[in-house]
């Protein structure tokens, strides 16, 4: 398994992910999107919709709304709790993150081919000594991450499908985000598009 290292606290895993281990987590992920649909959250204050639809599984799930960013238990429309995570999802926990204890939510992203994400921090979490881990499916995406401030160098790189990518320690607040999707990169969706599956830890552990 190659590993290499980006910048101080970020690692990617290219290929982390067979063809055969993609495939069946798509599978999994339709099942997690019937119990937890994909829907659009919007920015605190003006309501703007982002260009990605998304959905979570763990026990707690992200949103964001008018009232703001947060994690919460259940379903912003359906009022349900998220769906487990699938295994691959916990194993490629215990695999890459070097943290002992285990992720509470996984940020499920679909980005169409115009989809993009502005650089932006994950720091709405309790407990900033695990790392965020995410993998990638579909097609491939320009990746950029810079330092803790705005602001500054950044570096680029491309997450293609079956892709890990962890940042945590001096990087767990460094600034990330998408430039673009690489329309058409992979054939793993259908319809294209990109999956990104961002698996953090929210709470901080007991004792």
């Amino acid at each position: 398994m190659t590993r290499l290292a980006v910048a101080p606290g970020v690692v990617h895993w290219p290929g982390y992910l067979s063809a055969d281990e993609q495939a069946a987590l798509v599978a999994d992920l339709r099942e997690v999107a019937r119990l937890a649909p994909f829907f659009q959250p919007r920015m605190p204050r003006t309501g703007k919709p982002f260009s990605v639809r998304m959905t979570n599984c763990g026990s707690l799930g992200w949103v964001s709304d008018e009232a703001g960013y947060r994690y919460q238990p259940l379903h912003p429309l359906t009022g349900e709790p998220w769906p487990p995570m699938p295994d691959v999802l916990s194993r490629a926990w215990q695999e890459l993150a070097g943290y002992e204890h285990p992720p509470e939510a996984c940020l499920v992203n679909f980005y169409e081919g115009t989809a993009r994400m502005g650089l932006h921090q994950d720091r709405d979490e309790q407990d900033f000594e695990a790392p965020v881990l995410s993998l990638s499916l579909g097609d491939t995406a320009v990746f950029r991450i810079g330092g803790t401030q705005r602001g500054g160098k950044t570096v680029s790189l491309k997450l293609a499908s079956g892709d890990a990518l962890l940042f945590g320690g001096e990087a767990r607040l460094a600034y990330h985000g998408i430039d673009r999707i690489l329309a058409g990169s992979s054939a793993l969706l259908p319809q294209g598009g990109r999956i990104n599956l961002t698996l953090r830890r929210v709470t901080k552990p007991a004792g």
